[in-house]
This record gives structure tokens, C-alpha cells and sequence, in this order.
């Protein structure tokens, strides 16, 4: 185990113990990374912010659930800021809509297409990859390669939101199968 690592559960544990200065630690030690996380994931600075206090109480209020035998203190501390940010990105009422034009799915298609030449062609994922419909395997890959919620996917494809979420759900179990 890292030092990182170390200190990182040991803070999580000082803040069990109600030791508000272990909560500054963490802020210290990963505030920076942690909105950098939360801006690629919301495409908003104040989102972004929001969503790392939010993470922050969390890991105040559930420090005590923290065990360092089920995993690594950093793993846990991003987990619950992704979660966090997960949350906000389903929750519609602060979601700002993007006009269609302001879209610029050409940027989109170009990180997709990235993703996809990067697999090595000899590679399971690829080949199962692959083996879904187009629609499929682009809904997937921008849900996991961009970040996007199956809302901005649905807009983005001017496909219908059940669609998509039946594609990604379909589509990750095929994924599945295949890969093992």
C-alpha cells in the first residue's frame, strides 16, 4: 500500500473520529482533482463545485463506513464523487438544455471514432464491440468514452430516450456474454 494510500484511510478514519481537520486534509490533498473529475463529468464549473461539496459531506457523514479491507481510501472517496455527479446528471431539474445547433456532434464523433481506433483490433472488447449494431455500440461508447447520459445520448442521436437506455442496457449485456 502507498503512502498516498495510507494517509488517504487515515484521514477518512480522523473523520469518523469527528476530526474536522481530516476533512480539510482530504479537501487539500484532492479538491483540485476531484473538480476536474466532476467538470468532466458535468460540462459545468458550478456543477462541478456543487457536486464536490456534496461528495464532501458525504465522506463526513459516511466516514464511518469506510473499511480499508474492501478497498483502496482514494477508490472510495472518487466513488462517492462520481456517484455524486452521477446523481446530479439524472436529476432534470438542473440540467440546462443545449439548443440542437449548439451541438456540435462533429467533436462528439471524432472522440468515438479516437476511442475506436485505439482498441487494438486483436482485442476482446473490440471484436465484441463489434458484434453490436451501430446505434448500439455508439450509444455505449458515449456513455462511457464521453460521459453523457442517456438523455444527451437520446439528443444527440435524435433518437428516442427509451431507445437509448434499451440499446445501452441490450447492448451492455451482449457485452457481457461475449466477453465472457
Amino acid at each position: 500500500m502507498t503512502q498516498q494510500a495510507i494517509d488517504h484511510a487515515q484521514l477518512i478514519c480522523a473523520c469518523a473520529a469527528g476530526e474536522r481537520a481530516a476533512l480539510k486534509g482530504l479537501l487539500d490533498a484532492e479538491g483540485g482533482r476531484m473538480l476536474g473529475v466532476a467538470k468532466r463529468m458535468l460540462k459545468r464549473t458550478d456543477l462541478a463545485e456543487d457536486a464536490v461539496q456534496d461528495a464532501l459531506v458525504l465522506v463526513w457523514r459516511k466516514a464511518s463506513q469506510y473499511d480499508p479491507e474492501r478497498g483502496n481510501a482514494t477508490s472510495w472517496l472518487y466513488t462517492i464523487l462520481r456517484n455524486r455527479c452521477l446523481t446530479m446528471l439524472r436529476n432534470e431539474a438542473r440540467e440546462t438544455p443545449t439548443a440542437p445547433e449548439a451541438i456540435d456532434e462533429t467533436i462528439d464523433d471524432g472522440v468515438l471514432n479516437t476511442a475506436w481506433d485505439r482498441l487494438e483490433s486483436t482485442s476482446d472488447l473490440k471484436r465484441c464491440l463489434a458484434g453490436l449494431d451501430f446505434d448500439t455500440r455508439r450509444a455505449i461508447l458515449s456513455s462511457y468514452v464521453l460521459g453523457h447520459s442517456h438523455g444527451e445520448i437520446a439528443g444527440r442521436m435524435n433518437a428516442p430516450l427509451g431507445s437509448v437506455k434499451s440499446w445501452v442496457r441490450r447492448g451492455l449485456v451482449k457485452l457481457r456474454e461475449c466477453m465472457t
